[in-house]
């Protein structure tokens, strides 16, 4: 089967269709489109608390777009995710359902907790039984959730994002995330490890250049932001070859994703290069197996 999903994020929105395969008992995903637009919707709404015309009409014409790749490609089933701008916006319900009166497209605008357990749906078959925290960095927001022993036991939104950062409108002050953390410590036994998910940090990963594996440690994290930090926006564009809406936000990510980890004592991450598009996909395909169970029963 064919499923399509978009993430409309604060920095950008993803679209991506991939196919769902029965291969030995087990579904395997193969991406077969993928397109990452960089609407920045976080610039609008973190300063202006709505989305502008501009930027509204650039939306409709983007889902205009998505909703003919998902015709051509003849997908099964689809998902539409809005996050932190959207949900934050004050005239997102408008814009929400044009796009459904014009397009016929359903866009789902979720809640933080929510966002963080769509994605959990992806992280889990990467852990094991050692202590994790998950550490989702958005444009608007980081989603924080802890595992043990592959079971999640903690799970908090924070308004705290590189865009956020970026635009001056730090809603979230690090005591916020330092009592959090600090709250969960009767879970924790042993090491913490920390799990990246996030465009940026996979970016930080291709930059640290691992041979084996996906853990990266703290010190090469410092080590590669302050490599990027030695470069100006228009180096790291041009030699870099970084993307504009990459290279201005990746150092606040970075700077996020480091101070987490600190605050948690964790040394190291695991960078698993997955995120809220691969557990919409895990979403997507639960629910036509169960209508496809339900038609046999």
């Amino acid at each position: 089967m064919k499923l399509a999903v978009i993430d409309i994020g604060s920095n950008a929105i993803r679209f991506q269709v991939s196919s769902a395969t029965d291969y030995q008992g087990e579904y395997v995903f193969k991406k077969i489109e993928y397109v990452r637009f960089p609407l920045r919707l976080g610039h609008d709404v973190f300063n202006y608390n709505e989305i502008g015309a501009e930027s509204e009409a650039k939306f409709i014409k983007l889902m205009h777009a998505y909703k003919l790749l998902i015709e051509l490609y003849e997908v099964d089933d689809y998902m539409i995710c809005a996050t932190s701008a959207m949900r934050e916006a004050k005239n997102a319900d408008k814009i929400v359902r044009k796009v459904y009166d014009t397009l016929g497209l359903k866009i789902e605008i979720i809640e933080g907790e929510k966002e963080a357990e769509i994605i959990s749906q992806a992280i889990v078959k990467h852990l094991d039984d050692r202590n994790f925290l998950h550490i989702d960095v958005g444009g608007g927001s980081t989603e924080l959730n802890l595992y043990v022993d592959r079971q999640k036991v903690a799970m908090h939104s924070f308004k705290m994002g590189s865009v956020r950062r970026l635009e001056n409108t730090k809603n979230t002050n690090w005591k916020e995330i330092e009592d959090w953390i600090n709250s969960k410590q009767r879970f924790i036994k042993g090491e913490l490890i920390a799990v990246g998910t996030g465009g940026n940090i996979n970016k930080i990963f291709e930059f640290v250049r691992v041979k084996d594996g996906n853990m990266i440690t703290l010190s090469e994290i410092e080590r590669t932001k302050r490599l990027l930090a030695s470069y100006s926006l228009t180096e790291m564009k041009m030699e870099l070859k970084l993307n504009d809406d990459r290279a201005d936000v990746i150092i606040p990510a970075t700077e996020i994703y480091l101070e987490v980890m600190k605050i948690a004592g964790a040394k190291k991450m695991l960078v698993p290069d997955v995120g809220l598009k691969d557990g919409m996909l895990k979403l997507l395909l639960e629910r036509q197996l169960a209508k496809k169970n339900g038609k046999e029963k």
